[in-house]
């Protein structure tokens, strides 16, 4: 303890911010800056404003707090693990012993829990394109879900897009990897590829591009397939409309009988808060496992959503074991 630089605990985390900020993308960074809120918010609260005095009791008292508030065993997973870098780099800085970051013990997960089930289920996607296209048709949030679900792709790569990305000769929408303008894909040079488009979609797309898309450039200088009177459209606008769209009382009553006239969820942003909406994972996750139930051969579905089939079976494929059998047997000649 002697050799110990006294630092408190929000000065740590800056830090440690600033360490990681030229090694992570933004996305990492954030993250990390989210589940270390929680730590800021814990030292705060039992006045601990010294990060030398934590010890492994402590430790335990942060996991049985975050417990306390609800949150679920992966939630908690993520947030020690970044705990435990975290303290391994406060031990590089003189902040806490060495040997704090081994004293973060991460709780063991099955693959059930591992593997997140959340997922738009396919009648309610059908639902509500179909409420879209009738009611909507072509407009921006059409286009988000028409493509999020028709092609499973990432929300970052949706907003990836340009105007030049899209190609009607060949029906299909091209991914490239594009750091220096702001649209990078999570996979980098790896993940590029042409994503082909049904013709039900592209005519969405034609007439989106037509008549609804604003006409705009962003600061790098591209055009943006989703965009708005300021631009790109950001990555929060995007996820917001999933959520807002994926809303069950906005085609059915509501499942949980609420009164729509009181609802929070109902305003804008906090859709999120509705307990059957779908973020746009679990649109993909959706997307995903409809591909893989009609038949469509894991290999292609790996290589168009660009997951590894390991991914691909742990974490997306929720077709049942009969499922599988009798989509093999549609493969099987009869000696």
């Amino acid at each position: 303890m002697s050799d110990l630089q006294p630092i408190t605990p929000a000065d740590a985390v800056e830090l440690y911010m600033a360490h990681r900020e030229p090694e992570v993308s933004k996305k990492t960074l954030h993250n990390h800056q989210y589940r270390l809120n929680s730590f800021l918010d814990w030292c705060e609260e039992r006045n601990i404003t010294n990060m030398n005095s934590l010890t492994g009791r402590d430790i335990h008292l942060f996991r049985v707090w975050r417990l306390g508030q609800g949150i679920n065993k992966v939630t908690l997973r993520s947030q020690l693990a970044t705990l435990r870098v975290f303290f391994g780099f406060c031990a590089t800085i003189e902040a806490v012993e060495p040997g704090l970051r081994e004293r973060v013990l991460l709780p063991d997960l099955d693959d059930e829990e591992s593997a997140r089930d959340e997922r738009l289920e396919t009648d309610r996607a059908e639902e509500i394109l179909d409420y879209l296209a009738k009611f909507e048709y072509a407009s921006r949030d059409h286009v988000i879900m028409a493509i999020l679900w028709h092609t499973g792709i990432r929300l970052g790569s949706l907003r990836a897009f340009d105007v030049r990305d899209y190609d009607r000769d060949d029906e299909c929408l091209w991914l490239r990897h594009r750091p220096e303008t702001g649209t990078p894909l999570k996979n980098g040079k790896k993940a590029e590829r042409a994503i082909a488009i049904g013709s039900r979609f592209i005519d969405v797309i034609e007439d989106y591009l037509e008549y609804h898309r604003v006409e705009i450039t962003d600061a790098a200088g591209c055009e943006p397939l989703i965009s708005s009177n300021w631009g790109r459209l950001s990555s929060t606008a995007i996820r917001n409309t999933v959520y807002r769209r994926t809303r069950p009382c906005m085609l059915t009553e509501c499942p949980h009988d609420r009164n729509p006239e009181t609802c929070e969820a109902m305003e804008s942003d906090h859709a999120s808060e509705c307990p059957s909406t779908r973020s746009p994972h679990g649109v993909r996750r959706g997307s995903i496992t409809q591909h893989l139930r009609s038949g469509t051969p894991e290999e292609i579905v790996s290589d168009r959503m660009n997951v590894s089939s390991d991914i691909l079976d742990k974490h997306y494929d929720r077709r049942s074991e009969r499922e599988k059998m009798q989509l093999r047997k549609q493969f099987i000649t009869e000696l």
